[in-house]
């Protein structure tokens, strides 16, 4: 075999090699145990029941002073005036990165403590209930322009957040955890200074907390799991999370621990919707009374969140009964006195980075909902906004280098606008802004909406190739197909705009590689959990095992995508220079 001949096959060699590993991951030993497992996104019960924090900073304890005295009776409520986004069927946008209160499990459905519960209310109000993901940092915004009928998310009902959504009376409490290395320099709130990095999740009132109450400059994160990973690896020196996330995520060996607690500003939890929609709260607030009286809403505390509540607080408005639970202390002090098994042993570096990275079973399980869910919406996405910014590109090309400046200035403001913007505002501003203008034809669903919005900003990266492209054929190419009769129209169609294309294919598949790794910006605009991409998914996994194997397997998977497309375009370019080789 000749140098050349390996040379050539070494591309290929290497994508049979990432894809037998893929087929390998995904097909193996699909009948082992814990296949169905939801990882942290599934209900533990009493086994993982807490008591109340002794390490806490303060004593002094919220009141939460918007709690109503009582609420409409069920039977008064009228669910067909209920101004919602679909009638008869609650829209809620949730997260699914924050188990055990909000996440997505293994069979790709929305749950968790809060989601349980609001389908419970759902229920009892006879309405269906629609989930729909989101990023956190968008949600109450959404939740104000009506994208979604309630925001669900764990989500502290602070003065500030009420002056721009409005909220449910409580459903949960919490309580601020302080995660650091347990051999660390960080073991309380007060030792805390400038000097260290403190992660947060974006957006959250952890966020506001570090900032306004400690006033300090955190480290910030678009989602728990990333944050958790951060701390592990010693990339950050502590971590300011809700409790239960932060209780959800320390495993033996991690080296990290909860050294204290504090209680939250106004402390309690509910659920957010449009500002001055009262009809709406009102049926919430019934239903979640209702779910109360009823021993619901303690059978999925216990099943999801089991917790001693803090003295002086309960679920539901001031008339709600008190729930009846266990014994949560007993439960805890049983399980805390049973024969546990020996501590694992604490990890080195290199040893987190390959469990966080490398673990080959969770790579078996992440490929086959990456290459059933995942692949097929990213090909969608890229192919739809390929097409469409190829050929809005090809228009700006053309009038970029037209002689009349009528069509020349508007393309050139239009490249300068979206070649300068960042993707995810574009996308922010197509879904959150057009979306609700044409909502009769997408259904309120801006999946489309967002491989416009990546067309969009295609077209301007796309017309800047096809521009450079046309412009660096020869002016004697013009001049010759003129000679020959060839109108200028002509000329530039049948001549120079195919020259220029064939120059610069190259140029558009780096563009369309770079549509396929965009497409995960879409997570923004709020997707069904069938229409998750790649990243969407692998970033999902993540979240119900704390763990960033999946992320890797989803980068695998983008792989198989891109280094494909990158010889294939090599090959036709080598072809239409020299020709077939004899």
């Amino acid at each position: 075999m000749t140098t050349r001949s390996v040379r050539r096959r070494g591309p290929a060699l290497l994508l049979l090699l990432i894809v037998g590993l893929a087929l390998a991951l995904s097909g193996c030993s699909s009948s082992g145990d814990g296949d169905g497992d939801s990882g942290m996104c599934a209900p533990q019960g009493l086994a993982t029941a807490s008591t109340a924090p002794t390490n806490l900073e303060t004593s002094a304890t919220a009141v939460d002073k918007y709690t109503t005295d009582s609420v409409t009776p069920l039977e008064s409520i009228d669910v067909s005036r209920l101004n919602l986004v679909e009638p008869g069927t609650l829209t809620v946008g949730t997260l699914s990165d924050a188990p055990p209160s909000i996440c997505l499990d293994s069979a790709g459905t929305y749950t968790g403590f809060d989601n349980e519960l609001l389908r419970a209310v759902a229920g009892k109000l006879g309405l269906k209930i629609k989930f729909v993901g989101t990023e956190f940092s968008g949600l109450l915004s959404q939740v104000a322009n009506h994208r979604y009928d309630v925001g669900s998310s764990s989500i502290t009902t602070t003065d500030d957040r009420r002056k721009t959504v409005g909220f449910t009376n409580g459903y949960d409490f919490g309580y601020f955890s302080l995660v650091a290395p347990v051999d660390g320099a960080v073991q309380s709130f007060s030792q805390l200074n400038d000097g260290m990095r403190v992660g947060v999740v974006q957006g959250t009132v952890q966020d506001d907390y570090v900032t306004n109450t400690l006033h300090l400059d955190p480290v910030k994160f678009p989602d728990y799991a990333t944050a958790y990973a951060n701390l592990r690896t010693g990339q950050i020196d502590a971590w300011v999370a809700p409790s239960q996330q932060a209780e959800g995520s320390i495993r033996d060996g991690d080296g990290t621990a909860i050294v204290e607690n504090t209680f939250s500003v106004n402390n309690f939890v509910g659920w957010a919707t449009a500002l001055g929609d009262q009809p709406l709260i009102d049926a919430l607030n019934s239903g979640l009374d209702a779910v109360i009286a009823d021993g619901t809403w303690s059978e999925l505390y216990t099943d999801w969140v089991p917790r001693e509540l803090p003295d002086g607080w309960k679920p539901g408005s001031k008339a709600a009964p008190e729930p009846q639970l266990p014994d949560i202390a007993a439960a805890a002090a049983a399980h805390a006195n049973d024969a546990a098994p020996a501590a694992a042993a604490h990890q080195n570096t290199w040893q987190q980075l390959g469990h966080t990275f490398f673990d080959w079973e969770l790579y078996r399980k992440a490929f086959p909902d990456l290459f059933k869910t995942g692949l097929p919406n990213t090909i969608i996405l890229a192919l739809v906004s390929g097409v469409i910014g190829t050929a809005l590109g090809m228009l700006l090309a053309v009038a970029g280098i037209s002689r009349s400046r009528w069509l020349r200035w508007p393309a050139r403001i239009y490249t300068d606008i979206f070649r300068g913007l960042p993707a995810v505002v574009v996308i922010l501003l197509v879904g959150l802004g057009i979306g609700p203008v044409v909502k009769d034809l997408t259904g309120g669903n801006p999946y489309w909406l967002g491989a416009v919005a990546l067309a969009l900003l295609a077209a301007a990266y796309i017309g800047e190739i096809f521009r450079s492209g046309i412009q660096s054929v020869e002016a004697g190419q013009l001049e010759a197909s003129r000679a020959l009769g060839f109108s200028y129209r002509s000329s530039m169609r049948l001549v120079v705009v195919p020259q220029g294309v064939r120059r610069v294919l190259p140029a558009l598949m780096n563009q369309f590689i770079v549509l396929i790794k965009d497409s995960s910006l879409i997570y923004f605009l709020g997707l069904l959990a069938s229409q998750r991409e790649l990243f969407a998914v692998g970033r999902d996994l993540n979240a119900q095992t704390g763990n960033l194997s999946p992320l890797m397997a989803a980068g695998l998977v983008y792989l198989l995508l891109t280094v494909p497309l990158t010889h294939l375009v090599n090959y036709i370019d080598k072809r239409l220079r020299v020709g077939k080789a004899s």
